[in-house]
C-alpha cells in the first residue's frame, strides 16, 4: 500500500469509488470483441461484480463508473430487471441470488470518457462527482480474492494514517515494463512502506523495484488538480502514475 499526508482529526471517510471501465479490453481479444471485459464471467459472477463486492465490504457507498461506447451492459447488470424478476417470482424462484446486483437508488453514477486517453484521464472525468472528498479507485480487471478484501484493509490503514495509498504486488523483473512501478522508501509498519517515487512502464534496467501498482488506490482529491494539467506519458496517454509521482514532492506516500 502507499500513504501520504500525516494523520488528521479532520480526515474525511472513504465513501466514493471510481471504476474506470471504458477500456476496449484488447488484451482479452477475441473474448472481448462483443462483450466488455468487465462482464467476462468468473465462475458465476462477472468480473465487475467482484470489484463492487469488494467496495461494499470496505464500506464504500457511491460507485462511479467511467464508461465508454459499448459498455451499457455493465450498468444494466446493476439495474432492476423487471421482466426477469417477475418471471422468477411467478415460478417460485429465489430472488436473493440477484441481491449482489442491487444498488440503492442514487448510489450508482456513470460518466462518459469520450476519448480513450488513458487511466489518468478516465479518473479526471469523474472529478465533478468526487468533489473535495478522498476516494478509492478499482481497476476491475485486477481480480482480488481474499478475506478481508484488499480495499477493506486499505481503508483500515487509511483510517489510521490518512493520505494516499496504493496496493502493490511483487512480480518477476522481466514483467515490470508492463506496469506502474514504485520506488520503496522507509518501512512504516508491517503492512505499510513509504513510496518515494513512481514510474509508468519503465524499461527493465531502469525500474526502481519489482513492486507494481496492483489496481487499488485511495487518493486525495488534489490528484484531480494535478491531472488537470498532466501531459501525456507512456503510450501517448495521460497516466495516473505520472500524476501521483508529481504529488510525492508535496506529500509523503506509503504502500
Amino acid at each position: 500500500m502507499s500513504v501520504s499526508n500525516p494523520s488528521s482529526p479532520l480526515r474525511k471517510p472513504i465513501r466514493k469509488a471510481v471504476f474506470p471501465v471504458a477500456g476496449m479490453g484488447t488484451r482479452f481479444l477475441p473474448a472481448t470483441k462483443a462483450i466488455p471485459k468487465e462482464m467476462l464471467p468468473i465462475i458465476d459472477r462477472p468480473l465487475i461484480q467482484y470489484a463492487v463486492d469488494e467496495a461494499r465490504e470496505a464500506g464504500i457507498e457511491q460507485l462511479i463508473f467511467v464508461t465508454g461506447r459499448g459498455k451499457t451492459s455493465i450498468v444494466e447488470h446493476f439495474d432492476t430487471a423487471f421482466e426477469l424478476e417477475r418471471t422468477m417470482n411467478d415460478r417460485g424462484k429465489d430472488l436473493s441470488i440477484l441481491d449482489p446486483t442491487r444498488i440503492l437508488p442514487g448510489n450508482l453514477v456513470t460518466v462518459r470518457q469520450q476519448v480513450p486517453m488513458g487511466l489518468g484521464h478516465a479518473i479526471w472525468c469523474a472529478r465533478a462527482i468526487v468533489g473535495d472528498e478522498p476516494f478509492a479507485i478499482f481497476l476491475p480487471d485486477e481480480l482480488m480474492i481474499g478475506t478481508p478484501g484488499c480495499m477493506k484493509e486499505m481503508v483500515e490503514a487509511y483510517n489510521e494514517v490518512g493520505g494516499n495509498l496504493i496496493s502493490v504486488l511483487e512480480v518477476p523483473e522481466e514483467e515490470v515494463s508492463s506496469y506502474g512501478v514504485i520506488a520503496p522508501g522507509a518501512r512504516v509498519s508491517d503492512k505499510l512502506t513509504e513510496v518515494i517515487g513512481l514510474v509508468e512502464k519503465p524499461k527493465r534496467e531502469e525500474a526502481p523495484s519489482n513492486l507494481i501498482i496492483s489496481g487499488r488506490y485511495i487518493l486525495q482529491p488534489e490528484v484531480m488538480r494535478t491531472l488537470e494539467g498532466q501531459e501525456k506519458g507512456a503510450g501517448g496517454e495521460i497516466q495516473l502514475t505520472d500524476a501521483m509521482a508529481r504529488m510525492i514532492g508535496s506529500s509523503r506516500s506509503t504502500r
